[in-house]
């Protein structure tokens, strides 16, 4: 069973940074597929970028050179680094691999 543990969310003021963390455990990190989703207020979840186990990247166009996927797999850890941060980017940012997810993490962008 796949245990995926997020960090890193906050309050950030817009045009800020902030790098999430999603350390997995429980399976053979290096061959899976990731993706980062978020999911705001009376929104459905959505997906923001995702990258496979070759590290091949996608993201939304909404986040599109602003955001960055990356992963460590020595460190059984997957990256959303988010510059340039708008209101408009404040959710709950959950990661997702083979089907399971994380808690997710918060993050705020205001003034």
């Amino acid at each position: 069973q796949v245990q995926l543990v997020e960090s890193g969310g906050g309050l950030v003021q817009p045009g800020g940074s902030l790098r999430l963390s999603c350390a997995a455990s429980g399976s053979i990190f290096s061959i899976y597929a990731m993706g980062w989703y978020r999911q705001a207020p009376g929104k459905q979840r959505e997906l923001v970028a995702f990258i496979n186990s070759g590290g091949a990247t996608n993201y939304a166009d909404s986040v599109k050179g602003r955001f960055t996927i990356s992963r460590d797999n020595a460190k059984n850890t997957v990256y959303l680094q988010m510059n340039s941060l708008k209101p408009e980017d404040t959710a709950v940012y959950y990661c997702s691999m083979k089907g399971s997810w994380g808690q997710g993490t918060q993050v705020t962008v205001s003034s």
